[in-house]
């Protein structure tokens, strides 16, 4: 953003040095501000939610079924963003954005209101369907709506709405728990969809190029997307059980996802095939390697060097930060040099997994995880917005919402997988003695080894020569 009385910055940062448009310029600007808008308002959701969630299920007397409050949301996302992209493809962005923004708001209302744990778990459900199909379609609008010169610079302001909700999200969530109840946290966000609905609506009404109106979803893969949405809530819920159940349903969850989620993603995305298919693989080991250690980063301060929760997460905030400066790069970088930002990227986080290591080391300050994690959160911002610029960049518009989706599946499934399987190694081997090194040094160390061979298999996501 611009400071107010700078016009000369305003205009560097708005426009391209060569005079086109830029995503701050009358052509764009309200489109770029709506879109901003509604990822600021699920980013907000999304950091304020941890605070408040405790609270909630304590007060509807469903403690045993917290881990579910959780999964929920990710299992009917997951399935959402096949079907987002599927729609998208079919019709075009406007309707699955704008369904997604109100089953967003009507999953808020739902979960606000509810006066039992079910209920509050539904309402969470279709917060999760209307978060999948929102991500996807914006994607596909700006693929659609933007030059490819403008879309490094529209994931960068992705990334920048993230900012704020990081730093404010959980310390104003807490204070409106403790003053106005748990039930505000969710109850004032709906009203505030209205906005990006308006300045959005223009644009997209010109938008064009909106596909064939005989195409149809393949309901094929939406079949394949519910049984690999249902094995992740089967391995997220069962990971949290030390019982036959925990060790059931996990391992029925992974089987349903190995038979369901190859039919989801490009054809060649497990053996890393170059161009898209890795971009693909790649998002999705990088996700799941740096948030499952970010998972444990906070309880490995607590309980290893004795700092308070607001201590471990200024550390977190730290990540969050940086990912932005890091995506703010990538937006002003030439386009060849995408790929070698992928692999600095993994290389980053690999240093912040690194530096998580170190301070396991007696005698470590556990400043190097601070110092380790900003490295990781700029690796990110130019990785993750590199990929999404990438993704684009190898589809055609007719493929543009599969391959968005697939992206987001990606994701989702390696940070699903790879958050489950540190789960399941703590929930094993922790001691309950309040110092855990060792398991956190297991943890640490296999995430480590998926982020360096990230690293290797980047130079891949170039598009293949036609003339090998």
């Amino acid at each position: 953003m611009t400071a107010v009385g700078e016009p000369k910055s305003a205009r560097r940062s708005a426009e391209k040095s060569d005079g086109e448009p830029g995503v701050l310029t009358r052509p764009y600007l309200q489109l770029t501000l709506g879109i901003v808008s509604v990822v600021l308002l699920i980013a907000f959701e999304a950091m304020a939610v941890g605070t408040a969630m405790p609270v909630a299920v304590k007060e509807l007397d469903g403690v045993p079924l917290y881990a579910l409050a959780f999964s929920a949301f990710f299992t009917t996302s997951l399935l959402a963003m096949v079907v987002s992209g599927e729609w998208c493809d079919a019709r075009g962005p406007r309707l699955p954005l704008f369904a997604g923004i109100g089953a967003f708001a009507a999953g808020l209302v739902l979960a606000g209101t509810a006066q039992s744990m079910w209920p509050f778990i539904a309402g969470r459900a279709v917060q999760g369907l209307g978060g999948g199909l929102v991500i996807v379609s914006l994607y596909v609008v700006v693929g659609k709506a933007y030059p490819s010169a403008l879309r490094p610079r529209v994931f960068s302001a992705f990334s920048a709405a993230w900012v704020l909700p990081s730093i404010v999200g959980p310390p104003v969530s807490g204070l409106v728990t403790d003053h106005l109840g748990w039930r505000w946290v969710f109850l004032a966000i709906p009203v505030l969809v209205v906005l990006p609905i308006v300045m959005m609506l223009p644009q997209l009404k010109r938008m064009a190029g909106e596909p064939d109106p005989d195409a149809r979803m393949n309901r094929n893969r939406i079949g394949a997307a519910i049984g690999a949405s249902v094995g992740a809530g089967m391995l997220q819920y069962g990971g949290q059980h030390l019982s036959v159940v925990g060790v059931l349903l996990p391992a029925a969850g992974l089987a349903l996802m190995v038979a369901t989620v190859p039919r989801l993603l490009p054809v060649g995305t497990l053996r890393a095939a170059r161009g898209l298919p890795a971009v693909i693989l790649s998002r999705g080991v990088l996700a799941g390697a740096f948030f499952a250690v970010e998972s444990f980063v906070p309880l490995m301060l607590i309980s290893e060097h004795g700092l308070s929760p607001t201590e471990a997460g200024l550390t977190l905030t730290v990540g969050a930060l940086s990912w932005a400066v890091g995506s703010w790069y990538q937006g002003r970088s030439p386009h060849e040099r995408r790929p070698r930002l992928v692999q600095v990227g993994f290389l980053c986080v690999a240093i912040a997994i690194g530096g998580a290591l170190l301070a396991l080391i007696s005698g470590v300050s556990s400043y190097v995880v601070t110092v380790g994690w900003f490295f990781g959160g700029a690796g990110m911002g130019m990785a993750v917005s590199s990929m999404s610029v990438l993704t684009l960049d190898l589809s055609t518009p007719e493929e543009s919402g599969t391959n968005s989706s697939s992206l987001q599946v990606a994701d989702s499934l390696g940070t699903i997988v790879m958050v489950g399987l540190a789960g399941a190694i703590f929930a094993t081997l922790h001691k309950g003695t309040g110092k855990d090194a060792g398991v956190f040094t297991l943890i640490f160390a296999i995430m480590l080894g998926a982020a360096l061979l990230g690293a290797l298999l980047a130079p891949r996501v170039r598009r293949p020569d036609p003339n090998p």
